[in-house]
């Protein structure tokens, strides 16, 4: 799923605009974002949390040359799904084939 198919569904169940629709889910992200740009934490309700972490400077190697490399620290952003969507997920895979 990417942002055009989450616009449509949120069009067709809402009912507004195609366009409006894309600048509500334009406004919501960019939010999003800068939230998680200051270091804080994105916390969605009955969906999950984005949280901000710094990863430690390693050393590394270059697997062509074999030359040990520094990477450098860095923020990544990291997501734990909440419990009500563990158990929507789960309960639709209840009965599958875990493979």
């Amino acid at each position: 799923m990417n942002k055009k198919d989450i616009v449509l569904k949120i069009h067709e169940k809402i009912g507004f605009p195609k366009r409006e629709t894309a600048v509500i889910v334009d406004a919501a992200f960019e939010r999003i974002k800068q939230t998680l740009q200051n270091g804080e934490a994105v916390t969605i309700s009955a969906f999950g949390r984005f949280d901000v972490h710094v990863r430690k400077a390693k050393k590394g190697r270059n697997l062509q040359t074999g030359d040990t490399v520094l990477i450098p620290a860095r923020k990544v952003v990291t997501f734990k799904a909440g419990n009500v969507l563990k158990e929507r997920i789960n309960e639709a895979h209840r009965g599958r084939d875990p493979r």
